[in-house]
């Protein structure tokens, strides 16, 4: 069984979201990046990360397939559920990056908060059907390997 399909079976979006954590975590500690967690969930990052000592916030996150073929998209803004309705969030300021799980791929991303969307992000792993190549994120770019060695090398 596929990641994907494991994610599936995992109806609560809860459940879906601590998965997507221990995995970001499992890869990060095996790149052996320290690896810190808020004692508590009130915090607007879910993970801590020490890189030749720099400390950067992250916040994870779970790509589902977008509406394009070939691309997966993430939401850049917390909603919580309050009793006038709901409250959206964005992370300037609060996040250094976003650690995102493709579930499709199984790869992992670090996408800086300056480099993502307002509300959503796509990163393309195929090339598209109309061969548009412009102001694409291309999965290349944010793997995570790619992206800590270019921390590692500042």
């Amino acid at each position: 069984m596929s990641r994907f399909e494991q994610y599936d079976r995992l109806g609560e979006p809860q459940k879906r979201g601590q998965a997507t954590e221990a995995i970001v975590t499992a890869e990060l500690i095996a790149r052996d990046v320290s690896v810190l967690t808020p004692a508590y969930d009130n915090e607007p990052y879910d993970l801590v990360v020490k890189i030749d000592d720099e400390f950067y916030r992250l916040q994870v996150k779970t790509a589902y397939d977008s509406k394009n073929d070939g691309a997966v998209e993430f939401r850049t803004r917390s909603v919580r559920t309050k009793s006038e309705g709901y409250e959206r969030e964005g992370y300037d300021g609060k996040i250094d990056f976003f650690a995102v799980l493709n579930v499709r791929t199984e790869e992992v991303y670090l996408v800086s908060i300056e480099d993502a969307g307002a509300a959503a992000t796509t990163i393309r792993y195929e090339p598209a059907a109309n061969n548009n190549r412009s102001n694409v994120n291309w999965h290349t770019e944010y793997r995570l390997d790619t992206v800590l060695a270019r921390i590692r090398s500042e």
